[in-house]
């Protein structure tokens, strides 16, 4: 087993008695089945169905002081605090930043973290392993004592790309993109059987009229070389239909328009992004129609 910790990551701490249901009306998840054992993959929304955030959610144990855990974006922190607080109104939650005491930690590989507290099954995907919060004094320690061996955020990266898992700020501008194009729905983050949820409307339009035309997907050099930076566009001819994400080496990932990426290969018209001529592959996970497909 590997571990790394995710400096890109940080926590948002939330208790109170009323922490379950407040969280419950806000996110695209239910926390039904969330537990100390068990996390769930949630986004938090604007009115207008965009991410304010995107969570991994796990429970603290009732002898530990309970409430829940947010696992997100270190840059969303501020703003997410700040809605949560907006929200709250007279409900008895607390929200806070957990800060530099505590660390997120991604493992993934063979085995499981059985001597490590706070490990939970990573929600989104189980080929991605597990994910903890744990103290950051001694987290080193802690990951070796678990039996893992520690990798620089690097090799998750790869990991991570490789599954085709996207990342807000690293495949995706939060504020821009809707859930389903950060394919959320695919990822287990979206309970489309839950009561409301801020944005809901919006989702389930896109789910039920199938108008999520722009997604994260894998990308791979044609050439089987490396891959342009994030943030250049993606041209078919002259037409941008997308922008690069995050890369390691020869595999990455790019939010694409796939209806223009179709269109695209059905006129022979390359993918090229900063030079490098690019291959978009569907996902095991993913049950949307796809680019090339009849």
């Amino acid at each position: 087993m590997f571990a790394t910790i995710l400096t890109n990551r940080a926590v948002v701490a939330v208790g109170g008695e009323e922490a379950r249901s407040f969280l419950d009306r806000l996110l695209t998840n239910s926390l039904a089945g969330v537990s100390p054992q068990r996390a769930c993959h949630a986004a938090l929304l604007t009115p207008q169905g965009k991410m304010v955030a995107e969570a991994i959610v796990s429970e603290i144990a009732a002898e530990e002081g309970g409430g829940f855990l947010l696992d997100v974006a270190r840059s969303q922190v501020d703003e997410l605090v700040a809605k949560l607080g907006l929200y709250r109104l007279r409900a008895k939650v607390t929200v806070a930043e957990v800060g530099g005491e505590a660390v997120v930690v991604a493992l993934w590989g063979e085995g499981a973290p059985g001597t490590l507290s706070h490990a939970v099954a990573d929600p989104r995907l189980p080929a991605l392993g597990y994910r903890a919060v744990i103290d950051r004094e001694g987290a080193e320690d802690a990951l070796i004592d678990a039996g893992a061996t520690l990798e620089d955020e690097r090799a998750f990266h790869r990991h991570r790309i490789a599954l085709g898992v996207p990342e807000p700020g690293l495949d995706y501008v939060l504020s821009e993109t809707f859930p389903h194009e950060a394919d959320m729905d695919q990822l287990a983050g979206i309970d489309f059987r839950k009561g409301c949820f801020i944005g809901q409307e919006v989702v389930a339009r896109m789910q039920h009229r199938g108008t999520a035309r722009t997604r994260v997907v894998p990308v791979v050099a044609a050439d089987g070389g490396f891959l342009p930076e994030g943030g250049l566009p993606v041209l078919a001819g002259e037409k941008t239909v997308g922008t690069m994400g995050s890369a390691v080496e020869g595999r990455g990932l790019a939010l694409l328009r796939l209806d223009r990426v179709a269109d695209a290969l059905a006129a022979g018209l390359p993918l090229v992004c900063g030079g490098v001529h690019l291959t978009p592959v569907k996902p095991d996970w993913a049950t949307f129609a796809f680019p090339g497909e009849g």
